[in-house]
């Protein structure tokens, strides 16, 4: 199934500029591993060295929050995943 993958600007210099980039994945950490192996430096910049989400990150379905459990959420063809960084800060 594809899936489209809206690139934040912050990480476009990672995908040669890339916007929006198709992937094909039943859930979002299917879509998001395809990604990293299409662009592999954005892979620190998604994950943990234990393939876990980085903190601060934020995954949207279709404008819907992912949250919680991410990774495991079922995707559909024609879906948008969104990457979104919280604002963090003391």
């Amino acid at each position: 199934m594809s899936v489209e993958i809206i690139i934040p600007p912050s990480l476009q210099p990672l995908t040669d500029e890339a916007i929006l980039i198709t992937v094909s994945g039943g859930t979002v950490g299917e879509c998001l591993k395809k990604l990293v192996i299409q662009y592999p430096k954005l892979r620190p910049r998604l994950f943990t060295a234990n393939n876990e989400l980085r903190k601060g990150l934020n995954i949207f379905i279709n404008r819907e929050p992912a949250y919680p459990g991410e990774l495991a959420k079922m995707v559909h063809n024609g879906d948008k995943l969104y990457i979104s960084y919280i604002v963090m800060g003391g």
